[in-house]
């Protein structure tokens, strides 16, 4: 299966968990009928905006970032992230990010569940 940007979703969120601003989500993938898979895609905030703090129990999500610089805490600590790095929460952890440059923070993201 090839999934074309044309057949992607987009939705703006404001206030996303909480946070700042609005992020841009492009649904790469629908995860609907999917096992085991909750969310694939990129979400792009702006300058100053943030996704508020949530948890992960009995699922991980992974933090790909692609462009731009942010703040991660994660379970309570502040760590800068950039390009190539990834973000790993997962087993009851809780994380927020935000952006903390001049340009769009990018990110890929994708949640897998710990259902069998």
């Amino acid at each position: 299966m090839i999934i074309r940007p044309k057949e992607m979703r987009t939705q703006v969120r404001s206030l996303m968990k909480g946070g700042v601003g609005d992020v841009t989500v492009l649904h790469m993938v629908e995860c609907d009928d999917r096992p085991n898979i909750r969310f694939v895609g990129e979400m792009t905030l702006p300058a100053g905006a943030s996704i508020g703090d949530h948890t992960h129990d009995k699922e991980t999500e992974f933090y790909i970032i692609t462009d731009g610089i942010g703040v991660v805490n994660d379970n309570g600590k502040d760590e800068r992230v950039g390009r190539g790095d990834v973000i790993v929460t997962g087993g009851g952890a809780t994380h927020r990010i935000k952006n903390a440059g001049t340009t769009p923070l990018v990110i890929i993201a994708f949640i897998v569940t710990n259902d069998q």
